[in-house]
């Protein structure tokens, strides 16, 4: 399939099918929470898809609004292309937005549907829906509310559905597919347009990095990222372009179990997940001994040189190999066993952290991309990884470095525009290049390297310029630490938050901090720091639902405190 060919994401989904074959019974979508519910096939959901966009016209007009606000599930996909196949444009919503936010982003989007997965998710913006809006359920709700269920079989009465219908041809690459709020990390959300040629022009650049790991077999993933952040909802399209096996994961709590059952090809992630992979792994290798001990010492060894391309003689490839049955092969098991390669995106990953998992034979891809960017910018090739790098940048868009080092991206994935937000919109694209607020540099093989965020840096009294994202990384190495934030603009030294489960382990945390002081440059140095036990979560508005962390709301709660340690 030629994607650059490709005019709209519905014409992909049903470009696909007909790929496929449309009397196709091929698997395509299940939810892991309801098992009652068997396999959609790509026939079921195409019929859904059809059943409803037709069901929506009747709301819709060119360019509408349409609220989507669910869990991971079937019915999100199907959602979202029965919305643009309506004509409509698709507002994800996440299902941990604080009150504050629901009501902003319906008065700014201002839509026409909502449409909401089950009772618990309509209680949340129900006070922010006018009379005027109309309200759609997935699960039935109340007789008031028409739910998606309804609609289906009222469809599937109709003669000859399929014949009688053709997918929405009116639809360009330029047009609007979706409004995704980033979430931000001060102020209120900013609507980002995305076009339906960007999201397609994201999936021509994946697809060439993806074939390698499914020449022979259709991939298999597993989603748990939620479906309305622009990384997740973007790789959905991904999926249907490598005509993928899709699995939905109860819950991040029993992401492992869901891993044993879906046995994924291909997974992606935020940098957290890794960290507590990372973790989770490196507690259960450091209660090892003897000779198990020595051949995960070896695995780690012989697993990053390999990573690094550096050659292993006749003995080292027989040890290598053996870790590989004995070691491998086991953590490989534990995830399903068919794990070809691990996606990171969202933020930075620790490069101890991509060294680590890559050595124990997770492979692990980082990337790197901004929601107004649809969202990928780059990302490492399978067997050329280069873990210090976020890898060569798509050829579906153009990279370069400013003067001042910022990173700028140019190219049709880079977004429309902030709705409603004109000023905003042109004061981050400027000549068509998007500035995007990272710092970096491309390195002698064409890959991209991330070094700084350009609106985190913490200038000290000194003038010296300190990345705070690179130390928290570093800080929440140690098992005993959850999380961090290091605060030190305009002082003469760092100080940190420490979240840890006990205060307790303020003695450990010390020799650990002495330990790090002695790796860090002079200025880097975390001085003092002030142990908490309540976790940066979305929930108390500490973290974005990217879970990167709100430092103006951390700072709001915790300056005192900081303050203290000067």
């Amino acid at each position: 399939m030629e994607l650059n060919k490709i005019n709209s994401l519905v014409e992909l989904f049903f470009e696909k099918y007909e790929e496929i074959n449309r009397t196709s019974d091929q698997q395509f979508l299940k939810w892991l929470k309801d098992n009652k519910k068997k396999f959609l096939t790509w026939k079921e959901v195409v019929m859904k898809v059809i059943a409803l966009s037709d069901y929506l016209k009747k709301g819709l007009s060119k360019g509408d609004r349409c609220v989507l606000l669910s869990e991971n599930r079937p019915e999100w996909l199907i959602a979202d292309l029965a919305i643009m196949n309506a004509g409509g444009v698709t507002v994800p919503l996440f299902t941990t937005y604080s009150e504050k936010d629901y009501e902003y982003i319906i008065k700014d989007c201002n839509p026409k549907i909502c449409i909401v997965s089950n009772d618990v998710q309509l209680q949340k913006i129900k006070k922010f829906i006018s009379n005027k809006i109309k309200i759609l359920s997935i699960d039935n709700i109340s007789n008031e509310i028409e739910n998606i269920e309804s609609v289906f079989l009222r469809y599937e009465k109709k003669e000859n559905l399929e014949a009688r219908f053709n997918f929405n041809q009116e639809i360009n690459r330029e047009d609007l597919a979706c409004i995704i709020y980033t979430s931000g990390t001060t102020g209120n959300p900013k609507g980002v347009m995305l076009s339906h040629g960007g999201i397609l022009s994201n999936c021509e650049g994946a697809q060439e990095i993806l074939n390698s790991l499914v020449k022979k077999d259709k991939p298999v993933f597993l989603t748990w990222l939620p479906l309305s952040h622009s990384y997740e909802h973007t790789v959905q399209y991904v999926q249907i372009s490598l005509g993928a096996k899709v699995f939905y994961a109860e819950s991040l709590e029993k992401l492992l179990s869901n891993m044993s059952i879906a046995k994924p090809t291909i997974m992606t992630a935020v940098p957290r997940f890794y960290q507590n992979l990372f973790i989770k792994i490196s507690n259960n290798f450091s209660k090892q001994k003897g000779l198990k001990k020595k051949l995960i010492e070896n695995t780690i060894l012989f697993g990053t040189k390999i990573l690094k391309n550096e050659r292993l003689n006749f003995r080292q490839k027989i040890i290598n190999f053996i870790c590989e049955i004995t070691v491998r092969k086991k953590i490989k098991k534990q995830f399903g066993g068919k794990l070809k390669a691990f996606v990171s995106g969202g933020g930075a990953l620790d490069q101890k952290i991509g060294e680590f998992l890559n050595s124990v034979g997770l492979p692990t891809l980082q990337g790197y991309g901004l929601t107004e960017t649809s969202p990928v910018v780059s990302c490492n090739i399978p067997g050329k990884i280069k873990i210090e790098t976020v890898g060569p940048p798509f050829k579906t868009n153009q990279v370069k470095i400013a003067r001042d080092g910022e990173i700028l991206v140019k190219g049709e994935n880079v977004m429309l525009g902030y709705w409603n937000m004109k000023k905003e919109t042109k004061d981050i694209i400027i000549d068509g290049w998007l500035h995007t607020g990272d710092i970096g540099e491309i390195t002698k093989d064409g890959n991209l390297k991330i070094t700084d965020r350009k609106k985190e840096i913490i200038v000290n009294l000194g003038g010296d310029n300190i990345s705070p994202s690179k130390i928290e990384n570093l800080l929440c190495l140690n098992d005993k630490i959850k999380q961090s934030f290091i605060y030190g603009d305009k002082k003469t030294y760092l100080v940190a938050l420490i979240v840890s489960e006990s205060l307790e382990n303020k003695n450990e945390i010390e020799i650990y901090l002495e330990k790090l002081n002695k790796n860090l440059s002079l200025v880097e140095k975390v001085k003092k720091f002030k142990l908490i036990v309540e976790e940066f979560t979305i929930e108390n508005g500490m973290l974005t639902p990217t879970l990167k962390l709100k430092r103006k709301k951390i700072l709001e709660k915790y300056k005192e405190d900081l303050e203290k340690l000067y």
